[in-house]
């Protein structure tokens, strides 16, 4: 049988676990891994090259935007998160196994209700539930949605079980309908089915006047026969916006979902959902077992102690912050990441991880546009307070630590840095369109390669355009790795073996020392020159202030 391309041949692997042994539904998915496998199977790819710091500026942007999609470090709440979706998936499945007929006993239970239209009753003796729910709160950016995706995504969705002549849709993801309508949640459902199995789903039973209640024994029966292994409903803080009865009847079907047919449940929200789930503990129906995780923002602990080793354990937020830090794409980058950029970082983050990234990227793109070529404690403050200006209110409440505030904020939309991301990239574009005009090699991209390499080795720029334009001019058959210390050999010739190849040197003016080498007086300067005290400081960690005292003490 030809399969869609999404759609895998089931292959079993025998479970060394004995509830799990003999049910084709677990033993078709991967085996349970370990934690460094978790972290493996997690991990963002990104690709970086250190030498693309030299690219132009437009290519180091789209490097820059790249870091944005790729870029993923596991912690530990992810792989808590890992373990607890691995246990509801296979869980789930133990008590809907093909091959001892309990899967069939659901699916008969199943018809029944959508002939009566109630979702609660069955025909046959009522088929035991090994399910579980849980809810999943957080604020916007934290990684919630796109955690729990790249977590499933470890797994096949579709499977076929050509002994069984059955689909296994191991998970689904829905979103809750902005009107919070049971009846749109089921569409919504229909169509994700049909997507993944290439069914008819939402033309059978959507386009009919079906009354609510049958739509949803529709929606339970389908669960059941594609053999659903988690069924995820994102943005469940919608339900927020109907009236409290309109609550309890969804929560009544996600309970139903769990503890009645037998399927998987996570829902996922923001800090607005909570009353929804205090609703639901309120209530009588205590035996649902919700359970639940609030995922906070990363904190910013202080380094412990290893039990084991007695040595200083790294936080998490230095772990995530040591790894970001790696992958700059600047010409004047500073290793390593200092305390001071470190703190104010998780200042104006909050330790909330899409903005922790973002304006990782912002500042980069922004250090290219001011010519800066690097980042400082300084250039992350004017990013915040210019570019970030959207989500001011949330981390304004994050800081207070008071839950009504931050719920109030919770679900603030980054549509604007978006938009902000893509109008740097185009000045960046601009900027560099006019610098190359200046330049004789503008058009030759190994001149310019050549060109922004030993600029980032700290040649001066006045310097470098005869000698490169020398170089290619009479080298033309050489490539750049072999140009290079060329290049540099004319570049060091004493003033008077070289003044046929060096141009005067031009006098920089001191609005643009700070895009001068670190080791430059003037950029210390440009950076502290109104506070004397820094400015001094700043020197005597360059190794440029002369200690009298100890060399006094040294001549006596």
């Amino acid at each position: 049988m030809s399969l869609p391309q999404n759609i895998l041949q089931a292959v079993y692997v025998e479970s060394d676990i004995a509830r799990y042994k003999g049910n084709p539904f677990i033993e078709a998915l991967p085996a349970i891994s370990t934690i460094r496998g978790i972290k493996s199977k997690l991990e963002g790819k990104v690709i970086y090259n250190p030498t693309a710091s030299y690219l132009d500026a437009r290519q180091r942007a789209h490097e820059l935007c790249g870091l944005l999609d790729d870029f993923f470090q596991p912690l530990s709440m992810h792989v808590a998160l890992e373990e607890k979706i691995s246990l509801m998936m296979r869980g789930g499945y133990v008590a809907r196994n093909i091959e001892t007929g309990q899967l069939q006993q659901h699916l008969q239970n199943g018809y029944e209700r959508m002939m009566t239209g109630d979702i609660t009753s069955f025909r046959f003796a009522e088929a035991p539930s090994t399910a579980r729910c849980l809810s999943l709160i957080g604020c916007s950016g934290s990684g919630k949605s796109s955690s729990v995706m790249r977590i499933l995504a470890t797994y096949p969705q579709a499977i076929y079980h050509e002994k069984y002549n059955t689909y296994q849709l191991s998970y689904l993801r829905i979103e809750c309908p902005v009107d919070g309508s049971l009846k749109s949640l089921c569409l919504n459902f229909f169509q994700e089915v049909d997507k993944h199995l290439h069914t008819d789903l939402t033309e059978r039973y959507g386009r009919k006047r079906h009354s609510t209640e049958v739509l949803l024994s529709f929606m339970a029966q389908v669960a059941n026969q594609y053999a659903i292994g988690v069924l995820v409903i994102d943005e469940i803080q919608r339900l927020s916006r109907k009236q409290k009865a309109g609550q309890e009847r969804m929560l009544e079907f996600f309970v139903a979902l769990v503890n009645i047919i037998g399927v998987p449940v996570i829902l996922v929200g923001t800090p607005k959902a909570r009353p929804i789930f205090e609703l639901e503990l309120q209530s009588a129906r205590r035996s649902t077992g919700i359970g639940s995780m609030v995922w906070e923002p990363l904190p910013q602990n202080k380094n412990k102690i290893d039990k084991v080793t007695g040595k200083p354990k790294p936080s998490e937020w230095r772990l995530l912050t040591d790894k970001l830090w790696q992958y700059q794409w600047l010409i004047h980058r500073d290793e390593p990441l200092t305390e001071e950029i470190r703190n104010t970082w998780f200042e104006l983050s909050q330790g909330v991880l899409d903005i922790v990234v973002k304006l990782f990227v912002l500042a980069q793109l922004r250090a290219i546009v001011t010519g800066v070529e690097r980042l400082s404690s300084k250039l992350l403050i004017k990013v915040y307070e210019s570019e970030l200006q959207p989500i001011h209110p949330m981390i304004e409440a994050l800081k207070s630590g008071k839950a009504a505030t931050i719920a109030k904020y919770s679900d603030l939309k980054y549509k604007a840095i978006d938009k902000r991301l893509l109008e740097l990239s185009k000045q960046i574009s601009e900027i560099e369109i006019s610098k190359t005009e200046t330049l004789p090699f503008a058009s030759n991209s190994e001149g310019m390669r050549l060109y922004n390499l030993l600029l980032g080795m700290g040649c001066e720029s006045s310097l470098l355009v005869p000698l490169v334009q020398r170089a290619i001019t009479e080298h033309s058959n050489l490539q750049v790795r072999a140009l290079i210390p060329l290049v540099l050999e004319w570049y060091e010739q004493k003033p008077n073996e070289a003044e046929e190849t060096k141009e005067k040197p031009k006098l920089i003016n001191a609005k643009s020392w700070h895009t001068l080498p670190s080791e430059d007086l003037r950029y210390g300067y440009s950076q502290h020159k109104k506070r004397s005290t820094e400015l001094h400081q700043f020197y005597k960690q360059q190794g440029n202030v002369f200690d009298m005292t100890s060399w006094l003490k040294q001549s006596i």
